[in-house]
């Protein structure tokens, strides 16, 4: 890779690790909104909405199309990241 590319690729990296530091600050406030969720929810077969999940990855689906996003990128992060709460939410699930 010439100098010059190496510079430029350098230079992408680091925006894409501000980007990263964004997407931590909004990934803690999503964290505490679905802990206040999860203090609402009495039952722990409340955890899983499909419903909710199948509204949330269309809309998703529509957001990403208006804004010429690869649909399935976004799908995969957003499923990930609905699971990986799905997952949160059933290790911290405290019988009331």
């Amino acid at each position: 890779m010439s100098p010059l590319k190496i510079k430029k690729l350098s230079k992408i990296r680091s925006e894409l690790d501000k980007l990263d530091n964004l997407l931590i600050k909004l990934i803690k406030k999503r964290t505490f909104l679905v802990k206040k969720v999860l203090l609402l929810k009495e039952r722990k077969s409340q955890i899983v909405d499909k419903k909710r999940i199948k509204e949330i990855l269309l809309n998703i689906k529509k957001k990403s199309q208006k804004n010429n996003i690869d649909p399935k990128i976004t799908n995969k992060i957003w499923k990930n990241m609905i699971y990986a709460y799905i997952d949160y939410e059933k290790r911290n699930f405290k019988k009331k």
